[in-house]
């Protein structure tokens, strides 16, 4: 695979929380979880350290072994837990988490596994392209939201009704009837959606954290096929310079309601 990618923090004094690892035949993306002040919790690792630790260790175990990618994803899960040892209470929650996407080519197949709202594209040359997003935590959180979409952004009580919010959504996380993502339960990675497919199928293929996708599911700037298109022909970060450009319009979140004016944006772009 011949692989270029961009990724852009929410803004620029504070760490970018999303990983982007590549060689030529496996791809791996996390989104970390932000946690907004106010939140409190026993691990003394931050978001950005998870994420990071986890992709990195990921990208090693898909060069090495063609073992199916729930397995390998549950191992590593379970080691970068075995890190928090004598340092981190991990029984009360509140633990950095990620979702994952892992996209790897194996002979003449691509095996692929997508665990929580990160969004993977394959162009398999049909008018509309294959998109595969766990989508539970959005129906976990949408029963959750009205008031934090009520209130204009940067204001106050907006910071307390996410921080209320994000609360809320911990309840449900990795648990039976509501979201998973990869944090410290080697489980989750049997919740992961995975499939397999011919390579010769799918030309290209992109990997989109949530933050990347809004450019279609939530400013709708665009199609699935047409981002495509701006992925080929103008690279990454003209996708991520136009959500900019749309977020930047919208600051106090009037036209798009959101939990935060800008998150971390990260696009891939795989020419398989």
């Amino acid at each position: 695979m011949r692989v270029a990618f961009a990724s852009e923090p929410a803004y620029p004094d504070r760490p970018n929380e999303d990983f982007i690892g590549a060689t030529v035949d496996a791809v791996v993306l996390l989104d970390g979880a932000s946690i907004p002040p106010g939140v409190t919790s026993a691990c003394s690792h931050s978001v950005r350290w998870y994420s990071h630790t986890l992709g990195s260790t990921l990208l090693a175990e898909m060069t090495q072994s063609a073992g199916p990618l729930p397995e390998l994803l549950a191992q590593d899960i379970k080691h970068v837990t075995s890190l928090h040892d004598f340092t981190c209470d991990l029984t009360h929650g509140g633990s950095p988490s990620a979702t994952v996407i892992m996209l790897r080519q194996t002979a003449d197949h691509l095996d692929w596994l997508v665990l929580g709202d990160s969004t993977l594209i394959l162009d398999t040359g049909t008018p509309e392209p294959m998109v595969i997003c766990d989508d539970r935590l959005e129906q976990v959180a949408a029963p959750h939201r009205a008031w934090l979409d009520s209130l204009r952004g940067g204001t106050p009580e907006h910071a307390e009704a996410r921080r209320e919010y994000v609360e809320t959504l911990g309840q449900y996380r990795n648990r039976d009837g509501g979201f998973w993502v990869a944090s410290t339960d080697p489980l989750a990675a049997d919740q992961a959606l995975t499939g397999t497919i011919p390579a010769d199928q799918v030309p290209t293929a992109a990997l989109l954290t949530d933050g990347a996708a809004d450019a279609v599911s939530r400013y709708q700037l665009t199609t699935w096929r047409q981002l495509l298109d701006v992925l080929a022909q103008d690279g990454p970060d003209e996708l991520i310079h136009q959500i900019r450009e749309a977020e930047r319009s919208d600051p106090r979140g009037e036209l798009w309601p959101r939990s935060k004016a800008h998150d971390d944006a990260s696009a891939v772009f795989c020419l398989v």
